[in-house]
């Protein structure tokens, strides 16, 4: 079996080895680039199965901008940002510009191979049938494809496996705990705001402009997706 691709974006030339021997000692290839233009050259010849990017980066170009060049030609390439950028504004800022996980530095080696690792579990939550449709939201579960009112939408690999997450759960209220230890495969900390985040990512694109609502909150408790009005 081949073994995965990484491409790790991080100026810092020690940095960028440590990172780069690490994965390569797990039985990761490894390509690598201190820039965005450099980043995307590398991107070229062989698909990458994961990014890591840090956001200071020279050239003009930062690790944010770098995330929307990856997205237009990699649409459902998982990206995580490593950065000594660790305010909640920047994490947000992160997330926000499309980043599918954050970890700030100094980092622990495990954590990043843990996290690495759930990343590039795209069949972690495997699919019963090959299509799941909730009104007129259809997701193509083989395609990892989603469309709604027969308009394709395109979600981030988070985005996608939250959808799922909640469409499987179709109907029931599922707690913001659940889907931290299901989706994210973390310990959920109560400090963090991510998943209300990408809530909010999912219902702009999922909900917004239709009449019917799918996704709904539960107060003090979580969210359930369901064609029933919430009262």
């Amino acid at each position: 079996m081949n073994p995965k691709v990484i491409l790790v974006v991080e100026d810092e030339p020690r940095v960028l080895a440590s990172i780069k021997q690490g994965l390569e000692e797990e039985g990761y290839r490894v390509l690598t680039a201190t820039n965005a233009a450099d980043a995307m050259q590398e991107s070229l010849d062989l698909t990458p199965d994961l990014a890591i990017l840090d956001i200071g980066l020279p050239g003009g170009v930062n690790g944010l901008q770098l995330i929307g060049l990856l997205r237009q030609k990699f649409p459902s390439l998982p990206i995580l940002m490593l950065t000594a950028l660790g305010t909640n504004y920047d994490v947000v800022r992160g997330l926000d510009a499309g980043a599918d996980d954050y970890m700030v530095k100094p980092f622990n080696f495990a954590e990043l191979m843990a996290r690495t690792r759930s990343l590039l579990r795209r069949g972690s939550l495997a699919p019963i049938t090959e299509e799941i449709q909730v009104a007129d939201l259809v997701i193509y579960t083989a395609a990892r494809k989603v469309t709604r009112a027969g308009k394709e939408i395109s979600l981030t690999t988070k985005e996608y496996d939250l959808l799922f997450f909640l469409v499987r759960n179709r109907d029931r209220v599922v707690t913001r705990r659940e889907i931290a230890e299901v989706v994210w495969q973390l310990k959920f900390d109560t400090g963090t705001n991510v998943i209300d985040v990408y809530v909010n990512y999912l219902r702009n694109k999922i909900d917004k402009g239709y009449d019917v609502k799918l996704i709904h909150t539960v107060v003090g408790v979580g969210y359930i997706l369901s064609e029933e009005p919430r009262k």
